[in-house]
């Protein structure tokens, strides 16, 4: 678990994991509406150098971004009511490309994310205090939270850990 102070704090930890994304990761972000799924989103983006702004997909469930060392897809699935209205987003289509997929909201389509995924949960306190806690299911994703984890400008000092 990591805490942090601000959202600038949640954008400079997110760009740290950038470098060691590949085409085909996914990564699940979990949190209640305001905890920052989007800002860590964010960060990820600049790290990559995304030129265009990167803003919540609520309301398009899925925005991509092109310009950057990755494609990068962020999805919300908020307004999804299962599978079935997923698949009609091409949702598998683009998971399955040249890109990293950022998904908000898997929840409410249970088994999308498939077996191999990082897990990134984030919770705000009260006091505005921000905990990002970070599991992996399958190899690829121990192996990308084992190589961020290590990075010393993450500064991650424990992971909840390997899930598979």
């Amino acid at each position: 678990m990591r805490q942090l102070t601000s959202p600038q704090a949640t954008k400079q930890l997110a760009a740290t994991l950038s470098p060691y994304l590949r085409p085909g990761d996914m990564i699940q972000l979990k949190g209640d509406l305001g905890a920052g799924k989007t800002q860590f989103v964010q960060g990820v983006a600049e790290g990559l150098g995304v030129a265009e702004s990167v803003v919540s997909p609520t309301f398009n469930v899925l925005l991509s971004y092109d310009s950057g060392a990755l494609p990068l897809h962020h999805f919300d699935l908020y307004r999804l009511d299962g599978l079935d209205q997923l698949e009609d987003t091409g949702f598998y289509d683009v998971v399955d490309a040249d890109g990293v997929s950022f998904v908000e909201w898997a929840e409410k389509c249970p088994g999308c994310m498939g077996a191999t995924f990082l897990e990134i949960e984030l919770t705000i306190d009260e006091d505005e205090t921000r905990r990002i806690r970070v599991h992996a299911y399958g190899q690829r994703a121990r192996s990308l939270l084992t190589v961020w984890g290590s990075d010393s400008k993450s500064r991650l000092m424990k992971f909840a850990g390997d899930k598979s």
